[in-house]
């Protein structure tokens, strides 16, 4: 008898372990939170984190839409990472929970000049997370002076060398402006002409790659491209003078990468819980020293050891932002921006037998 109840006490202890597990499931940028850093949130809460990627805000979008399926037997997100121009979006979609203030004792570190925007007024469902821009780099392949601006990759010197992001905003976003548009604009017959510039570039372009742009760079598979300012410092620090970080004439594509908690979340207390943990200056540091993103936290930004918080590449000068454009939403232009990236993607179509 007494050994049946040892089984009984047995089972009952590790079916009651089993129900008490906290498992956090995240939804992040590829190479955008350091491992310590989660190994940390688990020592000190004993929550699990079940951390998954994305390359792009459209996959994370498609994802979270496919999870509302009530067929879909897929666990939801509890946290995600959109950016800024896709905030506003998700929230009318009814996709974003409204996130407790009270909850957030860390969000006074935030820098006031990112907060409320007018993609989330009073930031009711997204929290900063890093900010960044994406300008060029050019590797000592190419002849110094020669990329200045984003017009310059038309040359034809550039022929099969250079990368762009898998990423439609930005792409799209640099054939409006080399044509003097905003990255915003929401005119067909302008969106319809960026198409036909960039058409003329893809005879330039070797790959596109949102995963992890710097290891092309790295590679030497091309000699340029656009990447995402951080990107550009890792290659660096992996290699001194691998990549030179280029602020276009015609402006930088500047954004904000935000903490936010999805309408299907199972656990919000817990994702409540990670929010607030990375928004601590000591946690904030870490995470810009790891993936070479610029802080919102300030901090944060104050422990920095000066080689980073005056570093051009993570954090530019006034100069370099002269003509930056924050990336904002589209409304009912975006399925005109989605038609025209799907024929820029699409195959070349064999040319017929004579």
């Amino acid at each position: 008898m007494k050994k049946q109840l040892v089984i009984l006490c047995g089972l009952w202890l590790s079916a009651h372990s089993v129900a008490a597990e906290r498992v956090l499931r995240v939804y992040n940028w590829v190479d955008y939170l350091p491992p310590l850093v989660i190994e940390q949130f688990t020592a000190e809460t004993g929550i699990t984190v079940d951390y998954s990627t994305y390359t792009s805000n459209e996959e994370m979008l498609d994802t979270l839409r496919s999870l509302q399926q009530p067929s879909n037997p897929t666990k939801p997100y509890d946290l995600v990472v959109p950016s800024n121009y896709y905030i506003s979006r998700m929230a009318r979609e009814d996709l974003l929970t409204r996130l407790d203030h009270e909850k957030l004792t860390n969000f006074k570190h935030l820098d006031r000049q990112l907060l409320n925007k007018a993609y989330d007024p009073d930031n009711q469902y997204s929290v900063p997370y890093l900010w960044g821009t994406t300008g060029i780099g050019v590797t000592p392949a190419v002849p110094p002076g020669s990329i200045s601006r984003w017009a310059d990759l038309w040359k034809p010197e550039f022929k099969d060398s250079l990368l762009l992001l898998d990423d439609m905003r930005e792409v799209m976003g640099i054939g409006l402006l080399v044509l003097g548009y905003s990255v915003n604009d929401t005119d067909p017959v302008h969106i319809e002409q960026a198409y036909d510039k960039l058409r003329e570039l893809m005879p330039n372009v070797r790959v596109f790659d949102a995963t992890s742009p710097k290891t092309r760079l790295l590679a030497g598979e091309v000699k340029a491209g656009m990447v995402w300012n951080g990107e550009a410092y890792i290659a660096n620090q992996e290699r001194p003078g691998a990549v030179t970080y280029v602020y276009p004439a015609e402006g930088v594509s500047l954004w904000i990468d935000n903490l936010a908690i999805p309408a299907q979340a199972a656990n919000v207390a817990d994702a409540h819980l990670l929010i607030n943990f990375l928004l601590r200056p000591e946690i904030a540091q870490q995470i810009t020293e790891a993936v070479g993103y610029a802080s919102p936290n300030l901090s944060a930004v104050k422990q920095l050891s000066p080689a980073l918080s005056s570093n051009r590449t993570i954090y530019p000068r006034a100069a370099d932002l002269s003509k930056a454009h924050i990336q904002q939403a589209v409304g009912e232009a975006l399925p005109i921006y989605e038609k025209f990236w799907q024929r820029l993607m699409a195959p070349p179509t064999a040319t017929p037998s004579p």
